[in-house]
């Protein structure tokens, strides 16, 4: 035991010392923040700058209808306070009018055009071409204008006054959804299925990432000899734990520094995008009781064992990086079969697909915990994904101790699954 807490301490702290542990930790929650403030900030600065009072709007419609909808994107972006042009034009016109107008934009005279038709009074399209066809603000609110306008002329033809009509089509309903757990309210569904991607996505790259570091350390103490070195006082077994668990324990201690991090932003969020000139989105942090956070602790440590022991007895097994990287590929499939399901899962928590994912032990790991912070997981399902889980660790942790008591002192060619065949039977 002395022995296995030797390699775990020399582990840890070999790697929290190192610079690339210490930047990543910091600008992680830093690239959180950014993720959370620069799209809010582009959203605001596209509104401005997409400016549709030099658009040209065609109407064929013989109703009117161009002029209204040019009243609605009145002084809509940064542009002069101006409604966009209209020409009112017979629908046999309306191939040359569009060409006229495709000329008039490519010789930067109008910054697009949007045609009106009897198609748009029927409610079913309408069409825009121009210089901001990319912008998804300025296209909104163009779709938004001719929307309305078109339900405000119909309410119009059927007797409606056009004041009652604009009443009537104002405003936009707002669709709120609430969890109630075993607890009681458990905040907005759409926050927590957030919640729950983020959890995901972060075992998903800690995994990737640790794993990935065991890999090459282990390729790194074959090929430079430390390892024969290190055998001869202590068992190889010893050291893969050694390893496996010191290297857990470094992605541990940096992802409680992000989730402390992003914590301590979201509860200051107002503050710190009044400094920015941003509006603070609405949030209501998801409730995450003690239980679920010690089965979200279980589940990424057995995870990484497993993927861990994996990944170290690939390393055993290799002589080179390049070998590795091929070596290592059945390992990512594995993890990028997990990450594919996570927005189906996601969609459809209690579906089958997320019940069958929840039970194999290589996506159960990152599958269960979303699940988690989504819905409330029979408490069956739940212990019966860890005994797999479990179960499944224990075997992987005896297969890659075999592999890695041999592998580690092992030079030449890469073996062949026969070989390993003999190295997981030798004792």
């Amino acid at each position: 035991m002395a022995k296995l807490w030797a390699v775990i301490k020399r582990e840890y702290i070999e790697r929290v010392r190192t610079k690339w542990f210490i930047i990543a930790t910091v600008f992680g929650p830093l690239l959180f923040a950014a993720l959370m403030i620069v799209p809010a900030w582009l959203t605001i600065k596209t509104k401005s700058a997409a400016d549709l009072s030099s658009t040209v709007i065609l109407d064929a419609t013989n109703t009117g209808l161009g002029a209204k909808v040019s009243e609605s994107l009145r002084g809509f972006g940064s542009g002069p306070e101006r409604a966009p042009d209209v020409r009112v034009i017979a629908p046999s016109e309306l191939t040359e009018a569009e060409s006229l107008a495709t000329a008039e934009v490519m010789r930067e005279q109008r910054s697009g055009y949007l045609v009106l038709d009897q198609q748009t009074v029927a409610g079913e399209s309408a069409r825009y071409a121009g210089r901001h066809a990319s912008s998804l603000t300025a296209m909104e609110a163009v779709e938004d204008a001719v929307e309305k306008t078109v339900l405000a002329y119909r309410f119009e033809a059927e007797g409606i006054s056009a004041e009652k009509a604009r009443e009537l089509t104002a405003g936009r309903l707002r669709f709120r959804t609430e969890r109630i757990t075993d607890e009681g309210r458990g905040g907005s569904g759409a926050i927590s299925a957030f919640f729950g991607l983020g959890i995901a996505f972060l075992l998903y790259m800690s995994i990737i990432l640790y794993g990935q570091n065991i890999l090459r350390g282990v390729i790194e103490e074959k090929t430079t000899r430390v390892a024969e070195v290190v055998v001869s006082s202590v068992r190889p077994e010893t050291l893969l734990a050694g390893k496996v668990l010191g290297v857990g324990a470094v992605g541990l201690t940096q992802q409680l520094v992000w989730v402390a991090t992003v914590v301590a932003f979201l509860t200051y969020r107002v503050q710190i995008f009044n400094v920015f000139g941003i509006p603070a989105p609405p949030f209501v942090m998801p409730g995450v009781s003690a239980g679920d956070g010690l089965l979200l602790l279980l589940f990424f440590v057995l995870g990484f064992v497993f993927y861990a022991a994996l990944f170290a007895a690939v390393g055993a097994m290799v002589n080179s990086d390049q070998e590795a990287q091929q070596a290592a590929q059945p390992v990512m499939l594995l993890l990028i079969a997990a990450a594919i399901f996570i927005q189906p899962v996601t969609f459809n928590p209690t579906g089958g697909l997320a019940t069958t994912m929840s039970w194999l032990p290589f996506s159960s790991p990152i599958i269960m915990p979303l699940r988690l912070t989504i819905i409330n997981v029979p408490i069956t399902e739940l212990i019966g994904s860890l005994i797999v889980l479990l179960l499944s660790c224990l075997l992987v942790v005896w297969l890659a101790a075999r592999i890695y008591r041999v592998g580690l002192l092992m030079y030449g060619k890469r073996p062949t699954l026969r070989e390993l065949g003999h190295w997981i039977r030798y004792t």
